[in-house]
């Protein structure tokens, strides 16, 4: 009698000392649902700011870890017990295993993907069928995978916390997948948009995408002012705060009683501000992180409804991993990096 073969899965793990040169695939034996668990096919994920903490050190993984918050791909095959999942939908996971619904709690928020859990960056993965929410038709595997971290930042930031309505102004940084979320978001809800780059080359792409105005911060280093001017001395109602460090510019740019959705600091600088400006603003900061599961299913719902498409920049192979983080490192991506897988 022949032996059967094991069915083997390719993967991507955080090595000791994490590194980006130190990541490794390795092969493994393929795993196996079992009662209440999904196994799926990841076809794609992308790259986050987190994941890059991740996978340089910075969060402090365990060895072995299985990095990439983000995937996307198709249900394979159903343990006992699994009732809202069959093979053959398509599917992405969630950002936080333990929070479904409700406000956040420490408990909700402990574990996240590719850090306190494996993530996606693996060919075949084994889930709970609450890890996992159904994607809409329209949505090539890379672009659904774009949508579990910084799509739902965007969306829970604007929609949620910050209530957006028409006509409100959005006040958006830079060129990453958070950004150009909150842009085309805001435009769906009809909002209107001022957007920061440092690029003239990426000024046309922002303005195709709906920006009423782009200016350039390096150029206009007092950029706090001239928004509040091209708003005609009101100030914006939201800005989607993206790099930390010194917010005096951002509260400048906020009308009296607006609010700054904390939502990053891609500069990794303390967080310092004049307290004046925030307590004569009347101004709202408010700090986030993603958001739940029915946060995400309010969003693919939008989605859907809208037809809206998420931006990609480059689409890099599961082996060329390394390349993908060292592109995203240099900051020249507009919208979201994937990886396929």
């Amino acid at each position: 009698m022949s032996r059967i073969l094991e069915k083997r899965v390719k993967r991507i793990e955080v090595m000791d000392p994490p590194s980006i040169d130190g990541l490794a695939l390795v092969d493994l034996p393929q795993p196996e649902p079992g009662p209440g668990e999904v196994m799926v096919r990841v076809r794609a994920s992308s790259l986050n700011f987190h994941d890059y903490l991740v996978v340089t050190g910075v969060m402090a993984p365990e060895a072995g870890r299985v990095p990439l918050s983000d995937g996307a791909g198709e249900v394979v095959s159903v343990g006992s017990a699994v009732t809202t999942l069959v093979p053959g939908d398509r599917v992405i996971g969630t950002y936080f295993t333990d929070w479904l619904d409700g406000s956040p709690t420490a408990g909700a928020i402990r574990r996240m993907r590719g850090e306190q859990v494996d993530g996606f960056a693996s060919e075949f993965v084994v889930k709970r069928e609450s890890d996992l929410v159904k994607v809409p038709q329209g949505l090539s595997h890379e672009e659904a995978a774009t949508l579990p971290c910084a799509g739902l930042t965007a969306w829970r930031a604007l929609m949620v916390e910050g209530r957006l309505k028409p006509g409100d102004t959005v006040l958006v940084q830079g060129t990453g997948g958070v950004s150009i979320f909150a842009l085309q978001f805001a435009r769906m809800a009809g909002a209107e948009v001022i957007a920061l780059t440092s690029s003239d080359a990426k000024r046309e792409k922002l303005e195709a995408l709906g920006a009423r105005h782009v200016l350039n911060y390096r150029e206009e280093p007092e950029w706090g002012s001239r928004v509040k001017a091209l708003t005609g001395g009101r100030g914006v109602d939201h800005v989607v705060e993206v790099v930390g460090g010194d917010l005096t510019q951002t509260l400048r740019a906020c009308r009296v009683g607006g609010q700054v959705l904390m939502v990053g600091a891609l500069s990794r600088k303390p967080i310092q501000f004049p307290a004046g400006l925030v307590i004569t603003g009347n101004i709202h900061v408010t700090g986030l992180t993603v958001g739940s599961r029915a946060h995400l299913e309010q969003m693919m719902r939008a989605i859907a409804r809208n037809e809206l498409r998420p931006v990609i920049d480059r689409v890099f192979p599961l082996a060329e991993i390394k390349d993908a983080f060292r592109h995203q490192e240099a900051k020249a991506h507009f919208g979201k990096i994937c990886i396929a897988i």
